[in-house]
């Protein structure tokens, strides 16, 4: 089965006439590309119609043809094949001696041209509907040793994680060389990340994940795939915790780079703040320029915040500002939000505004990130309705021949099994002795991010056992370290005992475990609290000679860690970045909370703070309260990491908070229909008004095939 990731592309009519051909083809497997890859020349970027990976046929590059005239396609055909053949050269693993093992093929593909050529004479191949099957199947074979790092190179758009840190390493068994391991073994996006940067839909996309599933880096390459495909188009992205900047910068510096060989034109892509102020393009954002560019009041942060109060003042000024709008002036081509949990929907709202049609607006997120007492509403109520009275926006599910609208990345290649699974039982307070804190609002979520069901069922009321799959917690990333190394729980007496504790650790991973500063992350879940608290602890370093910073206190806004130092921070400036060695301090504050409802919020922090590492992780805190924490991560730990708990009842779920799937009132019907028609089979069944025959032989085997996997989760 030929599985399509569809790009931008402008040939739409030809490349949706391939797709449904190649999708239908039982018999051919591997991967079409739409409007990707994108190959760097001295030129600038050559953009590539459509590819195919396949086991049996290896490379195939297609060129497309959207009209009824036939351009010179030998030429169109040899220029492809030369550019793709320049690329594959850079890597070894396609290489035996000096003989590059991947020959690229070629077609076109072109639908609408009435009378084709005979190319036997000059070697080329076109095609149309009728004949791209025949013509696929009449390609030399690939020898399938090949097609592993085949899709390893096509799909590894960037080494962008791989760890550039010179490290003076002389221990293969130190804390420093597993590092480098682990980031050597994480260093390439996986086949679910590359199809999430290439995906272009052409209006509203989110994209949901877990903390570690590489929602940033995703989101940042495709702003540069956006950039390096449309060089014209006016591209923003932007984010609520300042000191991802320099990480975006980075990141499409380095995706741009590679694919258009040249630097990105920082006229045309924009990182931006969400609210900004007066005083040229460092300051500005998103918010500012849409009232500058519509001629309606800003307000600055200090007395929007005097007026609604902190919680509340962008979610006001962003109000006032639609409102005050006459006459909309769209601007950008794209916007691009990362953290979108964060934002009051109406900032997506006032994206969406700023953007000129198909309206391509893409938002990630992840809701258990989420440090304020709120969630994403459906789509229908953040974007409202047409004057006919239906929704602006709707999140249609995934459909063959299209771009997917939704995509969610379930596998974390960041937190290893023990600390994600800790983090998620603290997080949702699964061991709690007081109960649940918060639960999913849609209960399949469970799957989506990961999960399945050891023991029982996610029904009302019922006891259910969970835990994390092999594919959505990568095994290589708790092997290095022991489950007691991986993540630990220390109770002190006082604040001073827990200090010196943290400062004799930190020393210890610098000077015996070959950690450099830069590994090291210190993270306070009170952000009011933090200067005070982290003080003691950065002057014992300072006297023991260790560098240290305070996030955007002692650096610059944007920036999170500089080179030699360690970093201390607070919950918000933490969020999107992570660090090999992290610790939590003063963990007793996540505990409980003065006011209930503030508990998940409490514990949200908690759950961000851990999931910063990408390899070990240390929870400190003072007195009964982190007593209590640490009881909970022991049952947690006695669970071998699964989450065994009795499932709220709907009654019980609306004392507690619900954490929204954003699940939007069209995906609601879908799910309760599916849900009546099942029963309605099963009805029929029962009664012997029908009998399994009566059914399409494909739809028993699928349904026979779900219910024998779930069969064998269960006696696992």
């Amino acid at each position: 089965m030929i599985n399509t990731v569809w790009g931008s592309t402008d040939k739409p009519v030809a490349s949706k006439q391939l797709a449904q051909i190649l999708s239908a083809e039982a018999d051919l497997d591997g991967t079409l590309y739409i409007g990707y890859p994108i190959i760097g020349t001295p030129e600038g970027s050559f953009p590539i119609d459509a590819l195919l990976i396949s086991p049996s046929k290896g490379l195939v590059l297609i060129s497309l043809v959207e009209g009824k005239v036939l351009p010179d396609y030998a030429e169109i055909q040899d220029e492809a094949f030369n550019k793709m053949r320049s690329k594959l050269l850079q890597h070894q693993a396609l290489i035996r001696r000096r003989d590059l093992q991947v020959k690229p093929q070629t077609l076109t593909f072109a639908p609408a041209v009435a009378q084709l050529p005979d190319c036997e004479k000059d070697g080329g191949l076109v095609c149309n509907t009728d004949t791209l099957l025949s013509a696929i199947g009449n390609l030399e074979d690939f020898n399938a040793e090949f097609y592993k790092p085949l899709v390893s190179v096509i799909q590894a758009i960037s080494t962008l994680r791989r760890g550039r840190k010179k490290r003076e390493l002389h221990s293969q068994t130190s804390r420093g060389s597993k590092v480098k391991a682990l980031e050597e073994s994480i260093a390439n996006l996986d086949s679910q990340q590359s199809a999430a940067v290439v995906e272009t839909y052409e209006g509203v996309q989110r994209i949901r994940g877990l903390a570690g599933c590489g929602k940033t880096i995703v989101l940042a390459l495709k702003v540069a795939y956006l950039h390096a495909r449309h060089p014209d188009w006016l591209i923003a992205v932007t984010f609520n915790t300042r000191s991802l900047k320099k990480q975006f910068e980075n990141l499409i510096t380095t995706f741009v780079l590679e694919q258009a060989n040249e630097e990105p034109d920082w006229e045309k892509v924009r990182i931006i703040n969400a609210w900004g102020a007066p005083g040229g393009k460092e300051r500005t954002g998103i918010y500012y320029e849409f009232c500058r560019d519509h001629g309606v009041e800003y307000s600055d942060f200090g007395p929007a915040k005097a007026r609604y109060g902190s919680n509340k003042a962008f979610e006001s000024v962003c109000d006032i500002a639609l409102q005050g709008v006459k006459q909309l002036a769209p601007k950008y081509d794209a916007i691009l939000v990362d953290e979108a949990q964060d934002f009051a929907p109406n900032f997506l709202l006032l994206c969406y505004e700023y953007l000129k049609e198909p309206k391509r607006l893409v938002y990630a997120y992840d809701e258990l990130q989420n440090l304020g007492n709120r969630s994403l509403p459906p789509v229908e109520d953040i974007f409202g309705k047409n004057t006919d009275g239906t929704p602006r926006v709707v999140i249609h599910p995934a459909e063959a021949g299209k771009p997917k609208q939704d995509i969610i990345l379930d596998t974390c290649y960041r937190n290893s099994r023990p600390v994600l699974s800790t983090a998620h039982a603290l997080g949702f307070g699964v061991y709690r002795d007081k109960g649940l804190v918060q639960i999913f609002e849609n209960k399949t979520l469970w799957f989506d991010i990961g999960y399945e069901a050891k023991e029982g069922e996610i029904d009302d009321g019922e006891l259910v056992t969970l835990r994390r799959t092999p594919d959505s917690s990568p095994d290589f990333l708790e092997r290095h370290s022991s489950v007691e190394d991986l993540i630990r729980f220390e109770v002190f007496d006082s604040v001073e005992e827990q200090t010196a504790w943290l400062v004799a650790e930190i020393k210890r991973n610098l000077v015996e475990e070959e950690l450099i500063p830069d590994d090291i992350v210190v993270i306070n879940p009170d952000p009011l609290k933090t200067k005070d608290a982290v003080g003691p602890a950065r002057q014992m370093l300072m006297r023991e000679g260790v560098n240290s910073n305070l996030a955007g206190v002692t650096t610059i806004a944007d920036v999170f860690t500089e080179p030699g130092t360690v970093t201390f921070t607070g919950i918000y400036r933490a969020k999107g970045n992570e660090a090999a060695m992290v610790y939590v301090i003063n963990a007793q504050d996540c505990y409980d909370a003065f006011l209930p409802r503030n508990v998940a919020l409490v514990r949200n922090r908690l759950f961000t703070a851990i999931t910063r590492s990408k390899a070990w992780v240390r929870v400190l805190g003072v007195g009964k309260t982190m007593a209590a924490l640490k009881a909970e991560y022991e049952k947690a730990k006695a669970a071998n990491f699964a989450l065994h708990f009795r499932y709220p009842t709907e009654g019980e779920r609306k004392t507690m908070q619900t954490v929204n799937r954003d699940m939007s009132k069209a995906e609601q019907e879908r799910s309760t229909r599916r849900r009546i028609n099942f029963a309605e089979i099963i009805e029929s069944l029962d009664s012997g008004e029908s009998i399994l025959e009566d059914y399409p032989d494909e739809l028993v085997k699928k349904l026979e095939a779900h219910l024998a996997r779930k069969s064998k989760h269960k006696r696992k």
